[in-house]
């Protein structure tokens, strides 16, 4: 607990310094500008949660992910894959709630970034704004990272996968890449407390288009949680057991 409050505060003031150093140049710099910046942010986290918490991570599978504009289609167990994935492909926009916008100055950060607001008004109002910013993103030669169950869900919960994700297959027709992770058992939702290991971060065969829907949520679906169990397996194996 002490680590994580310790950790907690390198967060916050690592991130209020970055925060105030951009602004006087934000206005001037690209997008992929931006994200090369949120990159750099991501990496001084990554370097207090290795040193102060002792949590650490690793990337398989890169081969799997196209040259061109993709779906990244992501587990969602924590906050730690938020911190992630522009250290590994930085030419993304994240589909995102509309509130977040309105975080002062984060949240400018956010829509100069190329970041898709998502219109929560309602079903049709979102999945409208999702598609749109996501048409004008994979246009700009960037790829879009969503979470296709939405919220974060507990390590072993039954999967809940929104349609919103094949919305997008459809409509922008370009290859999804499933990624597996085990971040939940380290950084758990809603707590407080992060424990030292080693979180696994697996991208999967890509699903390429011309898939019905169906057969494109049942095969995503199928990858990601086969994949995602094997990490927890593999995991409970190596964990030593008291006697």
């Amino acid at each position: 607990m002490l680590r994580s409050f310790l950790f907690n505060c390198y967060l916050w003031l690592w991130s209020a310094l970055l925060v105030i150093l951009l602004l006087p140049a934000a206005a001037f710099m690209s997008p992929a500008a931006i994200r090369r910046y949120a990159a750099f942010w991501m990496r001084g986290i990554h370097w207090g949660l290795r040193l102060i918490v002792g949590l650490g991570f690793r990337v398989q599978g890169l081969e799997n992910l196209p040259d061109g504009p993709c779906i990244i289609a992501s587990k969602h167990q924590s906050s730690f894959e938020t911190l992630l994935f522009h250290m590994i492909r930085p030419d993304i926009a994240i589909g995102l709630k509309e509130e977040l916008l309105g975080v002062p100055l984060f949240g400018w950060y956010l829509k100069r970034a190329q970041n898709i607001a998502i219109d929560r008004r309602g079903a049709a109002k979102a999945m409208r704004s999702l598609i749109k910013g996501a048409e004008q993103a994979v246009a700009d030669g960037l790829s879009i990272l969503i979470f296709p169950e939405g919220n974060r869900r507990p390590v072993g919960a039954p999967p809940a996968y929104k349609p919103g994700v094949a919305a997008l297959y459809k409509a922008l027709n370009v290859p999804v890449v499933p990624v597996a992770l085990d971040s939940g058992l380290f950084w758990a939702r809603r707590s407080f407390a992060k424990q030292p290991g080693t979180v696994s971060v697996q991208f999967l065969e890509p699903i390429e288009p011309g898939l019905d829907r169906q057969a494109f949520m049942q095969l995503l679906e199928h990858r990601t949680e086969t994949a995602c169990n094997a990490l927890l397996a593999a995991h409970d194996k190596n964990t030593p057991t008291s006697t």
